[in-house]
């Protein structure tokens, strides 16, 4: 056995341990003492009507899965903002000025590893223009990224995958199917129809 694995093994043993202590000592000091008024509903304010084992519709997972996969994807522009932001502040630094900007120092500090004196005069202009090709690729690649979310956003919305009233009329549309069971007893009286034959 590895020291990885013996350390892994050990603070699992350790952390199930804390739980149980705490939880046992937990349930031996503190009082219980249920009424009728601590075991009444207190989420919604509402008492329940029938079963609490109902199916949910599946359009509801669907949107919530789908809000998850892109709100998660969103959340990856911020930082790409904080980055492109100081690389553009580091493209457009004024090489003429005495003193950088305060934004300029940041980015120098965060973006080329905590240089923030000032430089000679060539290595501020490779700096820049680095910086400027880091800002291009930036930009490039996180419009790519953004694309590949429309493309599935798209998607997404031709398939009518975000509708609401989706299920309901493709309900509808089966019911009033010739095939189905309901069509075939709602047939008139009186009117034979040959085995084979279409209707």
């Amino acid at each position: 056995m590895t020291q990885l694995v013996a350390y892994l093994l050990l603070f699992l043993g350790v952390s199930v341990f804390f739980v149980f202590i705490h939880l046992m000592l937990g349930k031996m000091i503190r009082p219980s003492r249920p009424d009728a008024d601590k075991l009444t509903i207190y989420e919604c304010g509402e008492p329940t009507i029938g079963s609490a084992w109902i199916q949910f519709d599946l359009r509801y997972y669907v949107v919530a899965l789908l809000f998850v996969i892109f709100d998660v994807e969103v959340a990856f522009f911020f930082p790409w903002a904080v980055v492109f932001g100081q690389a553009n502040a580091l493209a457009k630094e004024d090489l003429s000025a005495d003193k950088p900007t305060p934004q300029v120092e940041m980015a120098r500090r965060e973006l080329l590893g905590g240089v923030t004196t000032p430089q000679s005069d060539t290595e501020k202009v490779s700096t820049k223009q680095a910086a400027s090709r880091f800002v291009v690729i930036a930009l490039c690649d996180i419009l790519v990224f953004f694309g590949v979310l429309l493309v599935g956003f798209a998607y997404l919305w031709k398939r009518g995958d975000l509708s609401w009233v989706r299920s309901t009329a493709m309900e509808r549309a089966i019911a009033s199917s010739p095939y189905d069971d309901t069509a075939v007893a709602e047939e008139p009286e009186g009117e034979l129809v040959a085995a084979g034959e279409k209707h």
